[in-house]
Protein backbone atom coordinates (compact mmCIF):
# COMPACT_ATOMS: atom_id res chain seq x y z
CA UNK A 1 0.00 0.00 0.00
CA UNK A 2 1.75 3.56 -1.09
CA UNK A 3 1.64 6.10 1.75
CA UNK A 4 -0.69 9.06 2.21
CA UNK A 5 1.79 11.13 0.63
CA UNK A 6 3.05 9.32 -2.21
CA UNK A 7 -0.38 9.03 -3.26
CA UNK A 8 -1.20 13.05 -2.96
CA UNK A 9 2.07 13.44 -4.46
CA UNK A 10 1.03 11.55 -7.73
CA UNK A 11 -2.57 13.36 -7.56
CA UNK A 12 -0.99 16.82 -7.79
CA UNK A 13 1.05 15.49 -10.63
CA UNK A 14 -2.46 14.34 -12.39
CA UNK A 15 -3.63 17.92 -11.36
CA UNK A 16 -0.39 19.39 -13.50
CA UNK A 17 -0.67 17.03 -16.42
CA UNK A 18 -4.20 17.84 -16.63
CA UNK A 19 -3.78 21.31 -16.69
CA UNK A 20 -1.19 21.48 -19.29
CA UNK A 21 -3.09 19.65 -21.78
CA UNK A 22 -6.24 21.33 -20.93
CA UNK A 23 -4.08 24.71 -22.35
CA UNK A 24 -3.03 22.76 -25.29
CA UNK A 25 -6.75 22.01 -26.51
CA UNK A 26 -6.58 18.49 -25.61
CA UNK A 27 -9.84 16.85 -26.04
CA UNK A 28 -12.20 14.87 -24.50
CA UNK A 29 -9.85 14.43 -20.94
CA UNK A 30 -10.43 11.84 -18.66
CA UNK A 31 -8.77 10.52 -15.54
CA UNK A 32 -9.32 6.85 -14.12
CA UNK A 33 -8.08 5.86 -10.82
CA UNK A 34 -7.12 2.33 -11.17
CA UNK A 35 -5.27 2.10 -7.99
CA UNK A 36 -7.73 -0.77 -7.11
CA UNK A 37 -7.08 -2.68 -10.27
CA UNK A 38 -4.01 -2.10 -11.27
CA UNK A 39 -0.50 -3.00 -9.71
CA UNK A 40 1.60 -0.79 -11.82
CA UNK A 41 0.39 2.18 -12.21
CA UNK A 42 -2.44 4.41 -9.76
CA UNK A 43 -3.74 6.95 -12.44
CA UNK A 44 -4.67 6.48 -16.30
CA UNK A 45 -4.94 10.02 -18.00
CA UNK A 46 -6.82 9.79 -21.36
CA UNK A 47 -6.96 12.30 -23.87
CA UNK A 48 -7.67 13.46 -27.66
CA UNK A 49 -5.43 15.11 -29.95
CA UNK A 50 -6.96 16.36 -33.35
CA UNK A 51 -3.36 15.64 -35.08
CA UNK A 52 -0.20 14.48 -35.51
CA UNK A 53 1.29 17.63 -34.66
CA UNK A 54 -1.04 18.20 -31.85
CA UNK A 55 -0.08 14.75 -30.20
CA UNK A 56 3.13 15.21 -30.68
CA UNK A 57 2.68 19.19 -28.88
CA UNK A 58 0.86 17.16 -26.22
CA UNK A 59 3.85 14.66 -25.65
CA UNK A 60 6.05 17.73 -25.46
CA UNK A 61 4.00 19.83 -23.19
CA UNK A 62 3.79 17.39 -20.74
CA UNK A 63 7.52 16.12 -20.80
CA UNK A 64 7.90 20.10 -19.77
CA UNK A 65 5.93 19.47 -17.13
CA UNK A 66 7.05 16.48 -15.73
CA UNK A 67 10.27 17.71 -15.62
CA UNK A 68 9.94 20.45 -14.17
CA UNK A 69 8.46 18.48 -11.02
CA UNK A 70 11.97 16.76 -11.40
CA UNK A 71 9.77 13.02 -11.99
CA UNK A 72 11.50 10.43 -14.05
CA UNK A 73 9.96 9.78 -16.72
CA UNK A 74 10.20 5.86 -17.00
CA UNK A 75 9.57 5.53 -20.99
CA UNK A 76 7.46 7.50 -23.52
CA UNK A 77 6.13 5.04 -26.38
CA UNK A 78 5.61 6.25 -29.73
CA UNK A 79 5.71 5.59 -33.38
CA UNK A 80 5.32 7.58 -36.18
CA UNK A 81 1.72 8.00 -37.12
CA UNK A 82 0.74 5.63 -35.00
CA UNK A 83 -1.65 8.29 -33.58
CA UNK A 84 -1.06 6.71 -29.78
CA UNK A 85 1.68 7.97 -27.53
CA UNK A 86 2.20 6.56 -23.94
CA UNK A 87 3.78 8.82 -21.08
CA UNK A 88 4.81 6.52 -18.42
CA UNK A 89 5.93 7.74 -15.27
CA UNK A 90 5.35 5.16 -13.02
CA UNK A 91 2.71 5.82 -10.42
CA UNK A 92 1.24 8.08 -13.51
CA UNK A 93 0.13 6.88 -17.34
CA UNK A 94 -0.99 9.10 -19.79
CA UNK A 95 -2.47 7.80 -23.17
CA UNK A 96 -2.72 10.39 -26.06
CA UNK A 97 -4.60 9.29 -29.06
CA UNK A 98 -6.12 10.54 -32.25
CA UNK A 99 -9.75 10.56 -32.49
CA UNK A 100 -10.12 7.35 -34.64
CA UNK A 101 -7.19 5.26 -32.20
CA UNK A 102 -9.38 6.40 -29.04
CA UNK A 103 -12.16 5.16 -30.62
CA UNK A 104 -10.69 1.81 -32.22
CA UNK A 105 -8.58 0.96 -28.66
CA UNK A 106 -11.76 2.05 -26.12
CA UNK A 107 -9.30 2.28 -23.59
CA UNK A 108 -11.39 3.41 -20.99
CA UNK A 109 -14.11 0.51 -21.21
CA UNK A 110 -10.75 -1.93 -20.34
CA UNK A 111 -11.06 0.16 -16.95
CA UNK A 112 -14.97 -0.26 -16.52
CA UNK A 113 -14.06 -0.78 -12.80
CA UNK A 114 -11.49 2.27 -12.18
CA UNK A 115 -13.21 5.29 -10.40
CA UNK A 116 -13.77 7.94 -12.77
CA UNK A 117 -11.79 10.91 -11.54
CA UNK A 118 -13.61 14.55 -11.93
CA UNK A 119 -11.65 16.28 -14.53
CA UNK A 120 -13.71 19.61 -13.92
CA UNK A 121 -12.51 19.47 -10.12
CA UNK A 122 -8.97 18.87 -11.01
CA UNK A 123 -8.98 21.85 -13.45
CA UNK A 124 -10.28 24.21 -11.19
CA UNK A 125 -8.22 26.96 -10.08
CA UNK A 126 -8.70 27.19 -6.02
CA UNK A 127 -9.61 30.50 -5.35
CA UNK A 128 -7.42 32.46 -2.17
CA UNK A 129 -9.12 32.78 0.81
CA UNK A 130 -10.08 36.19 1.54
CA UNK A 131 -9.38 37.43 5.06
CA UNK A 132 -11.71 40.41 6.58
CA UNK A 133 -9.88 42.54 8.50
CA UNK A 134 -12.07 44.37 11.06
CA UNK A 135 -12.08 47.91 11.24
CA UNK A 136 -10.64 49.23 13.88
CA UNK A 137 -12.37 52.27 15.22
CA UNK A 138 -10.01 54.95 16.96
CA UNK A 139 -9.37 54.99 19.98
CA UNK A 140 -10.71 58.23 22.40
CA UNK A 141 -7.74 59.58 24.01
Amino acid sequence: MKSKSKKQATLELVKLCCRALDDKKAGDLRVLDVSDQSSITDYLIIATATSDPHLRALRVELEKVIDATRTRIVGIETSLESGWTVVDVFDLMVHLFSADRRAHYGLENLWKDAVDVSVAKILAVEKPKIVKKRAVTPRKT
